[in-house]
């Protein structure tokens, strides 16, 4: 007599799982990626920082899309952000994100930082070579990002000086708008201070050329009729090193 074993269900699923024990075993782990949401995250806070160290006032900040496709290999260590060498600080820039893991990686987020100020514009228009006045200026906010030239928000700088060109009401002034007055004027008699160490001399002399602020001219001295370089000090003053 031949004998049969039934073999129930719970044998068949015995041996199915161990058949398959060896396959599970060898499957290789799955790599895990770095969560892209984090590295947004890290250059947000790391801009948003920034700006308020450097500027006073309301920011916005906008980060430009990361590729869905993108793929890195998860950090173990908290992801660190910077500001590549010689990018804009204002405006449309870049901000760099990365791991220092052994073996890490680094990745650039675009990125839109725009900071608003207070900043002296004219009240109304001016014509060139206009000496502007206290009355003149009036502080209003403007997007700094916007000012690649340059902006004055204390007054002091700017009063006393003159117009380079005609300006409009409501411009923003900036260094290159504005030039020094002409304190001496070609031909013009001035007062000469020579000075050696403690000594002090002072003469008269002729001009022999427009002089501002700041600036080296020739004048030819009284008496001796020499021509020496001074610079220019005052109005109708200017000063030699002997």
């Amino acid at each position: 007599m031949i004998h049969t074993q039934k073999i129930t269900p719970f044998f068949i699923l015995l041996a199915l799982l161990a058949g398959a024990a060896p396959a599970l075993s060898a499957a290789p782990a799955a790599t895990e990626w770095q969560n892209r949401a984090a590295i947004r995250a890290t250059a947000q806070q790391f801009l948003h920082t920034y700006i308020k160290s450097e500027h006073e006032g309301r920011s916005e900040i906008a980060l430009g899309p990361l590729d869905p496709r993108l793929k890195l290999k998860a950090c173990t260590v908290p992801l660190q952000a910077f500001l590549p060498p010689g990018g804009r600080r204002l405006g449309n820039t870049t901000v760099g994100v990365r791991c220092k893991d052994p073996g890490g990686w680094s990745i650039y987020v675009t990125a839109r930082i725009d900071v608003f100020g207070p900043v002296l514009v004219t009240r109304y228009p001016m014509a060139r070579g206009t000496s502007i006045r206290a009355d003149d200026l009036e502080l209003v906010e403007r997007n700094l990002s916007h000012l690649p030239y340059g902006y004055y928000r204390d007054p002091q700088p700017v009063i006393g000086q003159q117009a380079k060109r005609t300006l409009a009401a409501a411009a923003v002034i900036t260094p290159p708008m504005l030039q020094a007055p002409r304190l001496i004027k070609r031909g013009e008699r001035v007062s000469v201070i020579a000075e050696r160490g403690p000594l002090q001399i002072r003469t008269s002399g002729k001009a022999l050329r427009d002089g501002k602020s700041g600036e080296l001219i020739q004048i030819r001295t009284d008496g001796s009729q020499r021509v020496v370089d001074g610079v220019v000090v005052g109005q109708g003053v200017v000063k030699v090193t002997l």
